[in-house]
């Protein structure tokens, strides 16, 4: 049992009890991060302080909302738009950050790539990121189709439709998503409780595992330098700050974080303002009409590269439909990056311009995604449909093929 004292101070009486100052060393005191760190480090804590944007507008928001495909459209548009006060705001703070998230999770992905930190002892915490990417991407879709509008609702009729590929079970697969024969109410409801109960839920306890992965092998560097970290700190801790390589979590790195967060949050709130419209499809302010099918149907901006992958296979290749070979391509699209540690076989953890063959492959993956993304928002006709085909092809392969080939040549290379 803990010895406990007369407590000298409130803090003292609970430091005693629940190691209050243990805690704020694990998580923040004595965490150590690299010096050799700029701005682009700073994406995870814009993405906490998004995440709890989202969080607290989102319950706001449930306050009016309601989950019924007669009353769903109205609640949106004209209770909370026009009769709930300052309702406004906080739909344009949601949809918004909705948007921002997935630009900020894809900057801190593709940074992690540029700079190889998802090996030598990472793998895990690219991983547990990854996992988190997949998870807000279903969160935003489930998310996508409650305002009950044409947009949301032809989304989901074209998405929950794809589940029927999957052989023997799709037919039933489907009738089960939405609860009937097509997207109606029960669809409805069942998103509803996805976006505002389960997955938050586990959006929580993977950003925890995701701090914890952190834990053991530490944030990774410029360089790509190996540290010793409990040397480095050991150096800091007796004073010698100056030849320390390292810094405590709080305040050292974390208060530069607050600048760059109040910097994001000018830019955030500028959008909310004055070009909230970026976040919300003109089409979605019509109500949904099962009779009525969109000229062309098209997802949110941060899908647009997945959507035309699955598009981008238009013939059938033997006994397979294009259909078929679509939504397989899509289906793997959509965790492809989950398996970077697999795809690069080098040792090598450096940043992209110092591996000459991993930064030509780097950007071409990067050009190749804004194509994809440019083409998956025009109609898949003539010329834009061999466009779609060949970067989606380009997309496969630069991951599966190319990467490979170029990391194994460097592994031998550097031997």
């Amino acid at each position: 049992m803990a010895h406990i004292t007369k407590a000298t101070s409130v803090r003292d009486w609970f430091d005693q009890r629940i190691a209050l100052t243990k805690l704020w060393n694990v998580l923040a005191g004595q965490y150590w991060i690299p010096k050799n760190i700029n701005f682009l480090w700073a994406m995870g804590v814009i993405l906490t302080v998004l995440f709890t944007l989202l969080f607290i507008s989102g319950l706001l928001l449930l306050m009016y909302y309601k989950p019924d495909a007669n009353l769903a459209f109205d609640s949106v548009n004209y209770t909370i738009m026009k009769e709930v006060e300052y309702g406004w705001l906080w739909r344009h703070i949601h949809a918004v950050a909705a948007s921002v998230i997935f630009l900020i999770i894809y900057i801190h992905a593709f940074v992690g790539i540029y700079y190889g930190s998802y090996k030598k002892g990472r793998e895990m915490i690219w991983i547990s990121g990854m996992l988190l990417f997949l998870i807000f991407s279903a969160e935003a879709f489930s998310g996508y189709m409650l305002p009950w509008g044409q947009m949301s609702y032809w989304a989901a009729q074209v998405i929950t439709q794809l589940f029927g590929g999957i052989p023997f079970i799709g037919g039933a697969l489907v009738e089960w998503i939405r609860g009937d024969y097509a997207v109606s109410d029960p669809t409805l409801t069942r998103f509803f409780m996805l976006h505002v109960c389960l997955l938050p839920i586990v959006i929580i306890m993977v950003i925890g595992l995701h701090f914890y992965t952190l834990r053991v092998p530490h944030v990774n560097n410029l360089e790509g330098e190996e540290i010793d970290f409990e040397l480095e700190a050991e150096k800091y801790l007796k004073g010698d700050t100056i030849n320390s390589k390292v810094i405590p979590f709080w305040p050292g790195f974390l208060s530069k974080d607050f600048f760059y967060v109040s910097l994001f949050m000018i830019f955030f709130f500028y959008l909310v303002s004055f070009h909230f419209n970026f976040a919300m499809d003109p089409i979605n302010f019509d109500p949904a009409n099962a009779a009525k099918t969109p000229t062309h149907i098209y997802p949110e901006w941060y899908f647009l590269w997945q959507y035309e992958i699955l598009r981008g296979f238009f013939f059938d290749i033997g006994p397979l439909k294009a259909a078929d070979i679509g939504a397989l391509a899509m289906a793997f699209a959509g965790i492809s990056l989950l398996f970077m540690p697999l795809y690069d076989r080098s040792d090598v953890v450096a940043p992209a311009h110092k591996r000459k063959g991993f930064c030509v492959w780097f950007w071409l993956l990067i050009i190749d995604l804004i194509i994809l993304t440019v083409y998956g928002k025009l109609p898949p006709t003539g010329f834009n449909a061999w466009i779609g085909f060949f970067a989606s092809i380009g997309y496969l392969a630069l991951l599966l093929v190319v990467l490979p080939i170029i990391t194994i040549k460097e592994r031998k290379a550097n031997k």
